[in-house]
């Protein structure tokens, strides 16, 4: 008996031993290419690094969590700069991922309907504009969004001033209530003006997103729908017929099927939705570069285009990586926040 289990402790030895070995170059091909980035810039945001040289040298200054605090605490441009990418932000993640979540639900459910005729070539066209390059497509908004685009012409010809519109830097909330006579967007009430949360108004708050930041939610909601559609597809797809069946048994209608039935079975493909939804629209980057750069008046500043603005044009890396961090955290908690929603649901 002392025998056996001696051997089989070996055995297992030898088996943890050549898991290890096997995951051994994966591990070190993470920890080299992925983990030690991320603490050489842990590193960088305690530094007041500006670039030159290495930031491991004994000339960087070290400013600890100063970096951090000038994000939230301190005044300045800095946590201006910062707190008005993070309201952009908020109103593009509440807008874009609602409505690519359900424009991407409602494609799916049209595409996998079995009357539906062509369902290949309807499949391939609204998938086709999410494996398109984003940059070609936001070039190609630039254009039909300029002074003499087409969507400025096609404005011009009901009287609105297409250019001089996509230019306003006032939110479309104040734009809105202005409109309705309500408040007066270049004069707002006074009681909103004064100090709110980090450093900015609740008017700013309270903006809403411009002109210029709809474009861009459009054309994200666009290009992204398509590849959440195929998730949803690819779901309804594994749903058992029978249950549908059965539940038409029982007198259930089209409605009641799609709320009792298919929506609680695609509850796991709509929490990878919802997260992956969550994560790009925090990280939006590439639109903002090649469409506005933060214009007009930091109406489409977001915060990583903000830190790659302090970090590679103003050579500030400290506060740049800084904001990557605090960015990282903030999808972190809203991932968890949604996965305990979620659960609770079940």
């Amino acid at each position: 008996m002392f025998l056996r289990r001696g051997r089989g402790r070996l055995d297992a030895t030898r088996e943890t031993l050549a898991g290890w070995l096997f995951v051994a170059p994966v591990v070190l091909i993470l920890g080299l290419f992925l983990l030690l980035p991320i603490l050489m810039a842990l590193w960088v945001s305690l530094t007041d690094w500006n670039g030159q040289g290495s930031p491991f040298q004994s000339g960087v200054p070290y400013v600890g969590t100063r970096n951090y605090t000038r994000l939230f605490t301190e005044d300045g441009l800095v946590r201006e700069d910062f707190m008005t990418s993070v309201r952009n932000n908020i109103y593009y993640v509440a807008i874009v991922v609602p409505a690519q979540t359900v424009l991407a639900l409602g494609l799916a459910v049209i595409v996998n309907s079995r009357m539906l005729k062509g369902r290949t070539f309807f499949r391939a066209a609204f998938f086709f504009p999410s494996v398109t390059s984003s940059v070609a497509i936001s070039v190609v908004f630039l254009f039909m969004f300029a002074n003499s685009g087409v969507v400025s012409q096609l404005l011009a010809v009901f009287g609105i001033d297409g250019p001089q519109w996509f230019s306003d830097s006032r939110g479309t909330l104040h734009l809105l209530l202005g409109g309705l006579g309500l408040v007066d967007p270049d004069n707002p009430p006074a009681a909103l003006t004064g100090g709110g949360p980090f450093g900015l108004s609740w008017w700013e708050w309270l903006s809403g997103p411009s002109v210029a930041m709809w474009t861009i939610i459009m054309l994200v909601v666009w290009t992204t729908s398509g590849t959440f559609m195929l998730m949803f597809l690819a779901a309804l797809q594994d749903i058992p017929v029978t249950l549908e069946e059965a539940a038409m048994l029982d007198g259930a209608g089209r409605r009641q099927r799609f709320r009792h039935v298919t929506l609680p079975l695609l509850r796991p493909t709509m929490f990878l939705v919802l997260t992956l939804g969550l994560i790009s629209t925090w990280q939006v980057f590439d639109q903002i570069y090649v469409m506005s750069q933060g214009d007009p008046a930091k109406t489409t500043l977001t915060p990583a285009y903000l830190s790659y603005r302090m970090a590679f044009k103003n050579f500030d890396y400290g506060p740049g990586t800084a904001i990557s961090f605090v960015l990282f955290a903030i999808i972190v908690v809203l991932t968890v926040v949604q996965r305990l929603i979620m659960r609770r649901r079940v």
